[in-house]
């Protein structure tokens, strides 16, 4: 029972089969996951392996936070969601998240990126970023945490009504993307969100003095088809031999 499972042939982290709590089941189940994109890369990377080893079946959305917070709201039917834990928390509140049932899965913090082979502004200490948005002629930033942290930023920078005319608020792709395109000269999002784009030089996280880390979590909902196998998916995430694969996607385990 304590042999590692793993893919001949691909090097990737075994999973002892002792973190399989699906295992035992009698049948193989649907999970429905609903996630915003910070955990994206991950689960992409992670949900493979775990339905190789249950023969459960993961089937994910990526939803823009605040458009996850309100289907879950207004009652949709899932199995597991995956956001920022203080919405895990509200969700709770409001009887659509079981209580107990919130598992932090892993923390992230805000990055900066410039389209590919663009001028690299010095971002490395508080100062150094304020002249640096100062300059840029258009920004971009997401409607999720990283958003909400840069815009509250910017005011206790002292600088938000200077940059407001140069701000883009990008929602339903990442803020990378419109990098990318040149569609802004610099951008910040979760840095698990930046990393797997194309086309952008990624410059690093905030500096440390202002940098603000999200802890993403994951609950279960209340009315879940397939509660065993969900919990059985968020052992496998954060079982010690996935921390390799969330630190390589630009995340910290929980």
């Amino acid at each position: 029972m304590n042999k590692p499972v793993s893919t001949p042939g691909v090097d990737k982290p075994a999973f002892p089969i002792a973190t399989l709590p699906a295992a035992g089941m009698s049948h193989a189940a649907e999970i429905k996951v609903m996630s915003s994109s910070a955990m994206k890369a991950a689960l992409l990377e992670l949900v493979p392996r775990f339905e190789r080893a249950t023969g459960h079946k993961v089937v994910a959305s990526w939803i823009p936070g605040v458009d996850l917070m309100r289907r879950v709201k207004d009652g949709e039917a899932g199995d597991l969601v995956i956001m920022q834990a203080s919405s895990i928390d509200e969700l709770i509140k409001l009887g659509r998240i079981a209580p107990g049932s919130r598992v932090d899965l892993a923390k992230s913090g805000v990055g900066v990126a410039v389209r590919a082979g663009a001028a690299r502004p010095d971002i490395s200490s508080a100062a150094a970023l304020e002249r640096a948005l100062l300059a840029a002629k258009s920004i971009a930033y997401s409607t999720g945490p990283s958003g909400v942290y840069l815009a509250g930023l910017c005011q206790r920078l002292g600088i938000a009504d200077e940059l407001q005319a140069r701000l883009r608020q990008v929602k339903g792709e990442p803020v990378g993307a419109v990098v990318a395109r040149g569609e802004a000269e610099i951008g910040f999002q979760q840095v698990s969100e930046l990393l797997p784009v194309t086309g952008i030089d990624f410059l690093g996280p905030l500096p440390a003095d202002i940098q603000q880390v999200t802890v993403f979590s994951s609950g279960l909902q209340v009315g879940a088809q397939a509660p065993a196998a969900a919990k059985a998916l968020v052992e496998f995430i954060t079982a010690p031999a996935a921390a390799p694969v969330i630190r390589m996607k630009g995340l910290e385990p929980a």
